[in-house]
């Protein structure tokens, strides 16, 4: 009977190889963690185990961890010598034949170990890498899972705003794959308000490794959020018949969208305004009201920078030599229209075109610039004169 108990003892420190594969199987169906990685993660424990306890110890150690066979075993390494210098390494003649009656000297011998083997804090150190390897598997695949949908739009639950900076965590995600993300100030509509427990849709700027798991930042002001809106409303720019050239946004208040299509049979304007406006009533609306212009892109910088000035009539756009710079005219009363409120129709319509844009009324005088040829007279007439000027001024 106590032979029964000792045996019962016994088997209870070894490694139950079955329950070992069953929990892996089971970290994997819950945690969405590979096998093999697991399993490499736990070999490493169990080695890194066993050199804490049995000082020494080198790169001669090593576990086979076999699914197929049921199996879990280690095994340490050493060669057979005549005077032993390192135990952990070494082994002499006579031990080695006791293990082995054909060892010779210079053999490199496998010897098990059990499990049981493992003292306390051994099987501690173990537990501790295993927790950790799972705890960097989970980020690695949380970090994989939004990394692939940066500058996308993604719905997120505000759980917490910081009553002294105004900043914003939402969770986004669903199950093992959630984690906080952050939604800085700047990144807020001014005016639009948030409260916990709210829904927010968001677009993903960037995802940044950390100690702490991944780094999600988030914007409800950024460009990006009105592009990837119009696609999931507008089929054609979804597919590309209809391709969206340049935004230019001031969150909250307006923004100005150029679209194109190579199809001259599309109308790349009505595909994006839809059905009675419908399309971009959707969108205007998950901005909170902020105005939407759409207009149509054109390669000709004239007629583009004209466009852009909408809802002002254009009389006519002169485009300069000196950098990326033009100058409009446009009719007197149009004038507080193709500038804006505080400037920002003008300044939207830079951002969309890249031109550096001067407005002039129609009634305001004309720069005329001369003709070359006569541009040549004239400086050749200032030429004179300050010659005769200086012969006059030594004849005195």
């Amino acid at each position: 009977m106590a032979t029964r108990k000792n045996a019962k003892a016994q088997k209870s420190n070894e490694l139950d190889a079955t329950e070992f594969f069953a929990a892996i199987r089971m970290i994997e169906e819950e945690k969405g963690i590979p096998k093999a990685y697991m399993i490499e993660k736990i070999t490493q424990a169990l080695v890194s185990a066993y050199k804490r306890d049995h000082e020494g110890v080198g790169d001669n150690v090593t576990v086979d961890a076999n699914e197929e066979l049921g199996t879990v075993r280690m095994f340490v390494k050493k060669d057979v010598v005549e005077e032993v210098d390192n135990p952990c390494t070494e082994m002499s003649l006579e031990e080695a034949r006791a293990a082995l009656p054909r060892a010779q000297l210079g053999d490199v011998l496998r010897i098990e170990i059990k499990p049981r083997n493992f003292g306390r804090i051994a099987a501690q150190t173990a537990r501790q890498v295993i927790i950790q390897g799972m705890r960097e598997a989970e980020r690695g695949m949380i970090y994989d899972e939004f990394n692939s949908k940066e500058h996308e739009i993604l719905t997120g639950l505000v759980t917490r705003i910081d009553p002294r900076s105004g900043a914003a965590s939402l969770r986004i995600g669903s199950g093992n794959e959630s984690t906080e993300a952050y939604l800085a100030v700047s990144e807020q509509v001014k005016g639009e308000p948030l409260t916990e427990g709210m829904r927010l849709r968001v677009y993903v700027v960037e995802v940044r490794r950390s100690t702490k798991g991944p780094q999600v930042l988030l914007s409800r002001t950024h460009p990006g959020l009105v592009k990837r809106l119009f696609e999931m409303e507008v089929p054609e720019i979804y597919d590309g018949t209809v391709e969206v050239k340049s935004i230019a946004r001031e969150a909250g208040s307006r923004t100005k969208l150029a679209v194109w299509s190579a199809d001259p049979n599309v109308d790349a304007i009505g595909a994006c305004v839809g059905p009675r406006g419908q399309r971009v009533n959707n969108i205007v609306e998950e901005l909170g009201g902020e105005k939407v212009d759409i207009i149509k892109y054109s390669e000709d910088p004239a007629e583009y920078i004209a466009a852009a000035l909408s809802p002002a009539d254009v009389i006519s756009v002169t485009t300069l030599e000196e950098g990326k710079s033009c100058r409009v005219v446009v009719p007197d009363d149009q004038l507080s229209l193709a500038i804006g409120k505080e400037g920002q129709n003008a300044r939207l319509a830079a951002k969309l075109t890249s031109y550096k844009i001067d407005i002039k009324p129609q009634s305001a005088p004309v720069e005329e610039e001369l003709p070359q040829d006569e541009e040549e007279d004239f400086l050749a007439d200032e030429e004179v004169l300050e010659n005769e000027s200086a012969e006059s001024d030594s004849e005195e």
